[in-house]
């Protein structure tokens, strides 16, 4: 009984304080994403690594393999994009659903500022992107400085204590999540392959059996979970993107269930899965030209885009709503604070690597893109955290 209680004190209740910590998220991420850097850079030991993530179930390079009439992920690194990362789009896709509903994006007064600061900060980092790669082979990577890693930005806010009022963390939540549901849109819209009518019929049909449950009120069970994963195994195969699927049965999880399936899935998804994302997707090997590497239109598209769009696009877009008067700044909030949140919108890491791996197939390509966005966000951490610690 002694050894329990020690157990408990040493280790058990640390444990579920760190974990209920929002700073915590971004610290497991950020030693993740070093850990895996430095696997990718030890001689004799990084190409095992780096491939151990490709290993393929029938040794091609197809995203999908055939085993009897169902084709199913081909890779380890397919298994961790496509599936796993589903179950993360599940736990987005339910903030959104809750701040829709009863949250902050629950009235046009309430949501139209964060909207609108979304909006801005996605549009000008697109803008600022292409500007620098028109005409390019690199055009299709457009939408990779339009995201903002919502754990990531929270935890640095976090760190800052009451630098940071209530009512802009409120405001930066919100922004991030609206910026998760854009580029959920343009991953569904732009980052697919060719559409197969089938199983996207399937798919429809699927949902409008998941909705019906919901609004007739029938209790969530095991057959909505298999539902749920029918839905993701015919969206997988339709040609849009399989995470869209862990939206869209977010979407159809009674209100009153959210708060209880949040809890549920934000351990494993943000202390399991998103860490396993960080160590498959950050496996880079360093160029040997280092920094220089980085010295080409292409990843001064992405920094510029992140770090300069991103804070000049949602304080375009907040200035222009409260000149307008159709909107004011948060409670006790003044503009030095949000230009330092606009600055913090810029650490686009998950979203943003995400997106680079949809919008290149080249392995080198990749690499270029995930060290712009890994350039950029430590940028923006940086500066956003000194911007704010200045008081103003």
């Amino acid at each position: 009984m002694a050894a329990r209680k020690i157990v408990r004190k040493i280790i058990i209740d640390p444990l579920k304080v760190f974990i209920h910590d929002s700073r915590s998220i971004g610290i497991i991420l950020l030693l993740a994403t070093l850990l895996s850097l430095i696997l990718s850079n030890i001689p004799g030991f990084s190409n095992g690594y780096i491939r151990f993530f490709q290993l393929s179930i029938d040794g091609t390079q197809e995203h999908a393999f055939v085993w009897g009439p169902f084709h199913l992920p081909n890779s380890i690194l397919v298994v961790i994009n496509d599936l796993l990362m589903a179950a993360f789009f599940f736990l987005a896709g339910m903030e959104i659903k809750r701040e829709l509903v009863t949250g902050e994006l629950a009235s046009m007064k309430q949501s139209i500022l964060p909207v609108a600061a979304a909006i801005g900060g996605m549009i000008v980092p697109a803008l600022i992107y292409t500007q620098f790669n028109r005409g390019s082979e690199f055009t299709s990577g457009w939408a990779i400085p339009m995201a903002t890693d919502i754990a990531f930005t929270l935890g640095i806010a976090s760190l800052l204590g009451n630098r940071v009022p209530v009512a802009l963390k409120v405001f930066i939540t919100a922004l991030a999540i609206i910026d998760d549901l854009g580029a959920i849109v343009v991953i569904a819209l732009f980052y697919g392959s060719q559409l197969k009518l089938f199983y996207l019929l399937l798919s429809g049909l699927i949902m409008l059996i998941l909705l019906s449950l919901q609004k007739n009120k029938v209790k969530i069970g095991w057959y909505t979970w298999i539902l749920g994963l029918l839905l993701w195994y015919t969206i997988f195969n339709s040609g849009i993107h399989a995470t869209v699927a862990g939206v869209l049965f977010a979407f159809t999880i009674p209100v009153n269930k959210l708060p209880e399936l949040e809890i549920k899935f934000h351990v494993p998804v943000y202390f399991m899965i998103m860490p396993v994302f960080a160590l498959a997707n950050t496996a880079i090997v360093f160029p040997e030209s280092g920094i220089g590497a980085l010295n080409n239109s292409f990843s001064a598209g992405i920094i510029a885009g992140l770090f300069i769009g991103k804070p000049l696009g949602i304080c375009l877009a907040c200035f222009w709503m409260i000149k307008k008067k159709w909107a004011q700044l948060p409670n006790h909030t003044n503009w030095h604070q949000m230009i330092g949140a606009g600055i913090l919108a810029g650490i686009g890491f998950t979203m943003s690597i995400f997106i680079s791996m949809l919008a290149f197939s080249e392995i080198t390509t990749q690499d270029i893109a995930k060290l712009a966005v890994l350039v950029s966000s430590v940028f923006s951490m940086l500066i956003g955290y000194a911007w704010m610690a200045i008081k103003k």
